[in-house]
């Protein structure tokens, strides 16, 4: 059964009463998550499974300062979450009105009366309401109150600690899409429209998707190994660049091109999804465009070879 987002919380549907949810960010989706998803679906085998969470995330509402961080937009978190099974998700708008929430007015107003959920669940740092001023240990005392069940889930963890979102960006900034892949459970894309550029790429031999890095978090800049999941579902292997371009000049934007293997026809304005498979090498500059052409061949090689049997 497909999953429904909800985007208003003021006005849920009877049918989507009545669920247990678990409640976060959930940026990323990644194996912490489907622990806390599961764990929660044990408890209340018998009720729909539901997701409270944030857009955009209250870090971009308060710090919008900081470089963009986001391992997952609004798109692809609804998806991952559909694939773990979750049946409502309830994506509540956090802005400044509802960043002055109380503690006591979310788990009354919106988890009790407006939601009417059953069941409730989150990790143990969890925290919520106007200067975060409700915690995991307000929340079950109000939630036995109100008589919802409640369940504090330990964080999944491994030998390097907690299963995080905030891991998982490390190991993209530091170049290791593989790790990230197995924190996430899946391979980490960047979604977004394809732009048109400035042609370099199709001058060099290699025409490329350009796709603005948006809120995305930037990893490691340099070439990598992808596969690129178009519109109506067709993959194809590809090889990708991400960064500022220093052979050509390109300025100080950063941005993710890509070149699509045996693909030929017109991107332009259509979504697509490029996933991460291996950094090959970091971003570095050439002694001109034969330099860098020879090398982007090269580069085009190796993915080739990495990604035989992948698509």
């Amino acid at each position: 059964m497909s999953a429904e987002l909800y985007t208003d919380w003021r006005a849920i549907p009877a049918q989507a009463r009545g669920a247990v949810a678990a409640l976060g960010n959930f940026d990323g989706v990644h194996l912490g998550h489907a622990h806390l998803l599961r764990t929660l679906h044990q408890a209340r085998p018998d009720e729909a499974l539901a997701v409270v969470t944030f857009e955009p995330h209250p870090r971009e509402l308060f710090r919008p300062q900081d470089p963009p961080f986001r391992l997952t937009l609004a798109e692809e978190r609804f998806a991952a979450l559909a694939a773990l099974g979750v049946r409502h998700v309830f994506q509540i708008r956090f802005d400044e009105a509802f960043s002055q929430m109380s503690a006591e007015q979310f788990v009354q107003g919106v988890l009790h009366d407006a939601l009417g959920l059953r069941h409730i669940a989150c990790g143990h740092d969890f925290a919520f309401g106007h200067r975060r001023g409700g915690d995991t240990n307000f929340l079950a005392e109000r939630a036995a109150e109100l008589d919802m069940g409640f369940t504090l889930v330990p964080a999944l963890t491994d030998a390097n600690g907690p299963y995080s979102s905030s891991r998982i960006r490390r190991l993209l900034q530091d170049g290791y899409p593989e790790r990230a892949a197995h924190e996430l459970g899946r391979l980490w894309s960047i979604r977004g429209i394809v732009q048109h550029g400035d042609k370099r790429g199709r001058l060099l031999g290699f025409p490329t998707a350009n796709v603005p890095l948006g809120r995305h978090l930037e990893p490691a800049r340099g070439v990598y190994a992808a596969t690129v999941r178009l519109e109506g579902g067709r993959v194809f292997r590809g090889v990708a660049n991400i960064g500022r371009r220093p052979t050509i000049n390109d300025g100080q934007e950063s941005r993710l091109e890509v070149n699509l293997f045996d693909f030929d026809g017109d991107l332009y304005g259509q979504p697509l999804s490029v996933a991460l498979h291996t950094l090959l090498r970091a971003e570095k500059r050439f002694d001109g465009l034969d330099a860098l052409r020879t090398q982007i061949a090269l580069d085009a090689e190796q993915a080739r070879a990495i990604l035989d049997g992948v698509v």
